[in-house]
């Protein structure tokens, strides 16, 4: 059955998200259309986003974001039960979002909102967060105001005007998650999405000196025409060789890609794009690097998308024949 999650999105003392959750929730199961369950920050202590690789990856290595990633992607939707702390969401609502990724995409999310104004400038950001996250977030919302939905600013009393605006979203929630079951994202859109993922694999591994990450991101015949000589570099071992190389040159290093247009087909697929390797020099001296165009080519092996072929180029004056290293995207 469709799984629901609502989730009180405080952890402060006094809070009055856990009587506006068990309100919902209580509304929530006497439906017969999906399971309801109510899921609370206090029970999943997130500490400040400590993942060294962004969620996009889906790469965790600490316990605690993979328990977390557990729970999230157990359920279909959501109902997100919101305070407004100066005009915003709180930060550990925000931190615990931030954690993941893949586990919030394509699901469907409603707001409820509470505050001196019913929280409605939360429930905005919220929404903006959420869709940025490409969840489906559902027009209907609720918001109830400490003034006249709670005795003496404290205990809930919501209007009965707020039971039908509860239903026509708990409505939507269940209905997009019900959904999105039943029709996944379409393969290009899931492939297309899984192509970008690979481009962000190789910035968070080169940034972090990780050449094994890198190996798993390479076709093992890979054919790379990179900037440095000769003029093609054959199999993955020569490709780790040239980004080993640059990890001696640098004792931090960055990587940044811009404009990515992916182009995705069956079981081939490229994109193109500028990319910039920067860092700092052992003596503590900053390399600002230079914008090279970039083009990567992927085979789907094994269900994998892997970079079977790479080219990096510099613009050249004919003239002189020298590269020219100071353009910008």
């Amino acid at each position: 059955m469709t799984r629901i999650g609502i989730l009180i999105g405080s952890t402060r003392p006094g809070r009055r998200g856990d009587q506006v959750a068990r309100w919902v929730h209580e509304r929530a199961t006497r439906r017969g259309d999906a399971e309801f369950e109510v899921i609370d920050l206090l029970d999943h202590p997130l500490p400040h986003l400590d993942e060294p690789l962004p969620a996009l990856t889906g790469r965790y290595q600490h316990g605690h974001t993979q328990a977390w990633a557990d729970t999230i992607s157990g359920f279909d939707g959501f109902v997100m039960v919101t305070p407004e702390y100066n005009a915003s969401i709180p930060g550990v609502l925000k931190n615990a979002i931030d954690y993941l990724h893949a586990e919030w995409t394509h699901k469907a999310v409603g707001m409820v909102s509470y505050g001196a104004r019913g929280g409605t400038h939360a429930a905005r950001q919220l929404r903006a967060l959420c869709e940025l996250l490409q969840m489906a977030a559902v027009t209907p919302q609720l918001a109830l105001s400490l003034h006249t939905d709670f005795e003496a600013h404290s205990v809930l009393k919501p209007g009965a005007h707020h039971i039908g605006a509860l239903d026509t979203l708990l409505d939507e929630v269940v209905a997009r998650s019900v959904a999105a079951r039943t029709t996944p994202p379409a393969p290009r859109e899931t492939d297309e999405a899984a192509i970008r993922r690979r481009i962000d694999g190789i910035t968070d591994a080169i940034r972090a000196k990780d050449l094994e990450g890198l190996r798993r991101l390479y076709a093992t015949d890979v054919v790379s025409f990179d900037i440095d000589p000769p003029l093609q570099h054959l199999g993955v071992d020569a490709k780790l060789k040239n980004w080993a190389n640059v990890f001696t040159i640098f004792q931090e290093v960055t990587y940044e890609v811009r404009d990515l247009m992916p182009t995705v087909g069956e079981d081939l697929a490229f994109a193109h794009g500028f990319g910039r390797l920067s860092g700092t020099l052992p003596d503590g001296t900053a390399g600002g690097g230079m914008w090279v165009r970039a083009t990567f080519c992927f085979r789907k092996i094994d269900g994998e998308w892997l970079i079977a072929h790479d080219q990096v180029s510099v613009p050249l004056d004919i003239r002189d024949g020298k590269g020219v290293v100071d353009l910008e995207p």
